[in-house]
């Protein structure tokens, strides 16, 4: 049976059909967002849900279920996305009105993050764990709990908001309007503005170079790749980073001992690079000195589309 997943970002919209057998992505299709409010973005989803249908001949009520991703707070009930602020969505009753234009279908709504997580666990890196954890670093920083081999949905529906776990009290503010969250200072946006203060003190030399000088060249892969290549200022911020995100992560291990820890997002892609201090760094400083096993995940940024399309498998 095939089973409908839709990931909504603030860019752009992924949809595909899966396979439930083997949970293999048998079509997919992307478009960008339309920021005129929920009502349009639902009206896309819907078409596009259509087209993927009669491209594959198959007739609509026949779909197992339609899974929608967005990165925001879903109310307990699963039915309203509460705030999902990329989007503009607020109080959105985004499945009642999937639900109008397929009758008959199960429709289910899940923060991204936690729907990325279900992925890895059906068909990535977190396969046979009953705890695991999936940060994701971006634009922000986005997090997902396996907790008893399930996604955690949270007492009150909310799930998990790693980026937004206080870091330092009183430190940078975060996008969330908080100050001192993880976000503010383990994403890949923290990472880029280290490297365009570098820029403007007229330092840096490999990275200017690498850089050509433009201020919006840097991000935070550019930033990495300059510490890569030996640039001691760019190899400064990363190392702040790699402290930063460490100490993140140890909070996460004394709270839930998981068995496995994924990282997500274009920053996880690093290798050893980040791997290596990474995984040293949380070793000194956990409570249990475990050597917890920190890898980046498997299914890059098809994670969200795939888990939406397996959200009804947590429901049961």
């Amino acid at each position: 049976m095939l089973h409908a997943g839709i990931d909504i970002g603030g860019t752009t919209i992924k949809a595909g059909l899966v396979d439930s057998q083997n949970n293999t992505i048998v079509i997919e299709r992307s478009t960008a967002f339309p920021k005129s409010g929920y009502k349009n973005v639902c009206l896309t989803v819907g078409e596009m849900i259509k087209n993927m249908a009669e491209e594959k001949g198959i007739r609509l009520e026949l779909l197992g279920s339609i899974g929608i991703a967005v990165p925001g707070s879903i109310d307990p009930a699963g039915n309203r996305v509460v705030h999902a602020y990329n989007l503009g969505f607020h109080d959105a009753p985004i499945k009642e009105e999937i639900m109008a234009g397929f009758p008959g279908i199960p429709v289910f709504l899940a923060n991204d993050a936690d729907a990325a997580a279900l992925a890895e666990l059906h068909g990535g890196v977190f396969m046979g764990a009953k705890t695991a954890v999936l940060i994701t670093i971006g634009t922000g920083v986005g997090g997902g709990l396996i907790l008893n081999g399930k996604m955690f949905r949270g007492g009150n529906g909310q799930g998990v908001e790693l980026g937004h776990m206080m870091l330092i009290y009183g430190g940078e503010p975060c996008s969330c309007g908080n100050n001192g969250c993880v976000e503010a200072y383990c994403s890949a946006t923290w990472l880029a503005e280290q490297g365009k203060r570098i820029l403007r003190s007229g330092s840096g030399i490999l990275l200017r170079r690498m850089a050509e000088d433009q201020e919006d060249h840097v991000d935070a892969k550019l930033v990495i790749d300059a510490a890569k290549q030996g640039d001691p200022l760019a190899q400064g911020v990363f190392e702040v980073f790699i402290d930063n995100l460490s100490a993140a992560i140890t909070s996460i291990t004394s709270l839930l001992d998981p068995e496995i820890i994924a990282i997500g997002g274009g920053v996880g892609e690093s290798g050893d690079f980040l791997y290596g201090p990474l995984n040293k760094a949380v070793k000194e400083k956990s409570f249990f000195k475990a050597n917890y096993k920190i890898v980046p995940a498997s299914l890059g940024n098809k994670a969200g589309m795939v888990g939406a399309a397996l959200l009804y498998r947590n429901e049961f």
